[in-house]
This record gives C-alpha cells, sequence and structure tokens, in this order.
C-alpha cells in the first residue's frame, strides 16, 4: 500500500501565507510525478500545481507567482508554498504521486487524504 499524508491546513488571513506538505509512506520502488488539486464548495477539483521528477513545474494561472511546488525524492514529501492568499484559494487541498511499488508494476495515481485550506479575514 501507498499512502500520502497532507499536513499544514488551516485557516489564514488573507494576504497571509502557509505552507501544505504531503508525504509517502508504504512500497514504492519510484515516484515521477507529483502535484496538488483543490476543490473549492461547489466546484470540480482543479489543478494548482505539479512537478516532474526532474523537478519541472507547472501552475494554474490563478497562482502563478504566488505559489510555489517543490519536492524532496530522500523524504518521498512534496511542498506547496503558498503565498498573498486570497479567499478564492479556500478549499480543499489534495497531493497527488504518480508511484511504482515495484519494478515490475506499472505506474499509478495515488491521492493524499485532503488538507482544509480557509482563507478569511
Amino acid at each position: 500500500q501507498v499512502q500520502l499524508v497532507e499536513s499544514g491546513g488551516g485557516l489564514v488571513q488573507p494576504g497571509g501565507s502557509l505552507r501544505l506538505s504531503c508525504a509517502a509512506s508504504g512500497s514504492i520502488f519510484s515516484i515521477y510525478a507529483m502535484g496538488w488539486y483543490r476543490q473549492a464548495p461547489g466546484k470540480q477539483r482543479e489543478l494548482v500545481a505539479g512537478i516532474t521528477s526532474g523537478g519541472s513545474t507547472n501552475y494554474a494561472d490563478a497562482v502563478k507567482g504566488r505559489f510555489t511546488i517543490s519536492r524532496d525524492n530522500a523524504k518521498k514529501t512534496v511542498y506547496l508554498q503558498m503565498g498573498s492568499l486570497k479567499p478564492e484559494d479556500t478549499g480543499v487541498y489534495y497531493c497527488t504521486m504518480r508511484c511504482r511499488r515495484h519494478g515490475w508494476d506499472p505506474a499509478s495515481d495515488y491521492w493524499g487524504q485532503g488538507t482544509q485550506v480557509t482563507v478569511s479575514s
């Protein structure tokens, strides 16, 4: 089994910052792409940021210049540094990783349970 556990969510005022973390555990042979999605109430889940195994990153237009995704391969962890937060950033944030459990397995996508981020004064 592969488990992803997120942390770092919470309540923050507009203009504030938060850092989300997501650590993978379990039987993992290799990890490829990692990413963060979010889902606001009544809306579909959307990509926030992604990072490849080579370190290339991509961001949703709404967060460019404010959020930074990074990864620590040794710790099997992906981070999302969020700054200049806005009320519209409110939602449940999910991490995802494409992992291979064994060398002979195909890669599969795994998801965390989600962490709530609320931006409000």
